[in-house]
């Protein structure tokens, strides 16, 4: 019977290919049909149980190369999370190992004025790569996950490269409704406490002096999501954030907004609607709706991609148990 041994630099380091999870190596044998077993630095692929010697020899190489590929990528300063896993798993094992080992020999750095931003998990440089080849993509997922930072970091960049002329960030404000009249202060003053992640995150990458000439000149806008009624958005790229809050009559309006040459990213957290209960999140009607048209995507983070530290992710994890103890689950971040 044929069998592979494959040797690593250190437990902890052959422990992190698999995001140091029993059940990931389990997936992974159900999925290649091989048999996984670990000892100190070493991993030994061995056949399925009543698997002949010829049935056996592409499943075993189909995992040599899958290890191979996850020793590597780790090398290059990719964290193997348990969605990673389970995506570059299921890849290899439909046959697809030449694409999957494009996605680290293709290196993805966005660069701003004041950072290089580098996706830390596979799943951030497959929502990067889709935001390169779609003129619209929605991303979905809990807080952490990198969604709305890794949109904003897209968009600086494409502006500094000049591929779009302006960059315009927006929010629903107060909730759903967008009822700012009983708050103190001029317009802008009520609608800056719902802007200002968006700001915080265009300071991350561009000096405040470089933000305050670009705002003035309107290259650099942020405004809530009513200001874009009626408008046509050509040569931009646009980032609607909590989109969870969004109505259906919101959403389309905002995608109808797409104009020649303009890219859109769309982000939220279903699991973090303020809507009252009556009303219908725009963001999970317009996952059901557009699904399956060319040029939109879906990318859908997981509590497991959460990329802040270990205790952020518990919490998330927490929450998911409680609203759905049967599966752990919280059943609204798949694609439909």
């Amino acid at each position: 019977m044929p069998s592979k041994t494959l040797h690593f630099p250190s437990p902890r380091h052959l422990h992190s290919l698999y995001a140091g999870r029993e059940e990931n190596l389990a997936h992974a044998e159900r999925t290649l049909g091989v048999k996984l077993v670990t000892r100190e630095g070493w991993l030994k692929i061995e056949p399925a149980a009543g698997a002949s010697a010829a049935a056996a020899a592409e499943p075993i190489a189909r995992a040599v190369a899958l290890f191979n590929f996850l020793h590597e990528a780790r090398g290059q300063g990719m964290t193997i999370r348990t969605p990673d896993f389970h995506r570059i798993t299921d890849g290899f094992a439909r046959g697809e190992g030449d694409q999957m080992r494009a996605l680290i020999d293709e290196a993805l750095v966005i660069t701003t004025n004041r950072r290089t931003i580098v996706p830390k998990t596979l799943g951030q440089k497959l929502y990067l790569q889709s935001m390169l080849a779609h003129p619209i993509v929605f991303g979905i997922g809990p807080a952490g996950t990198g969604k709305t930072y890794l949109a904003m970091a897209a968009a600086v960049s494409a502006l500094l490269r000049n591929e779009v002329e302006r960059i315009i960030l927006t929010r629903p404000a107060v909730e759903a409704g967008e009822t700012l009249g009983f708050l103190p202060g001029d317009l802008r003053e009520k609608i800056l406490p719902y802007l200002r992640p968006l700001y915080d995150a265009l300071g991350d990458m561009l000096d405040a002096e470089d933000v305050a000439r670009l705002t003035e000149k309107g290259i650099i806008e942020v405004a809530p999501l009513a200001y874009m009624r009626g408008r046509t958005l050509s040569r931009a790229f646009v980032v609607l954030d909590e989109a969870q809050n969004t109505t259906p009559e919101q959403m389309m309006m905002f995608l109808t907004r797409l104009g020649e040459d303009s890219r859109m990213v769309v982000t939220g957290d279903v699991t973090q609607i303020d809507l009252p209960r009556a009303k219908q999140s725009g963001l999970l009607e317009a996952r059901h709706i557009l699904g399956d048209i060319p040029g939109i995507d879906f990318h859908t983070f997981a509590s497991s991609d959460v990329v802040r530290p270990p205790l952020v992710q518990k919490i998330i994890e927490a929450y998911d148990r409680y609203r759905n103890p049967i599966t752990g689950e919280n059943g609204a971040a798949g694609k439909p």
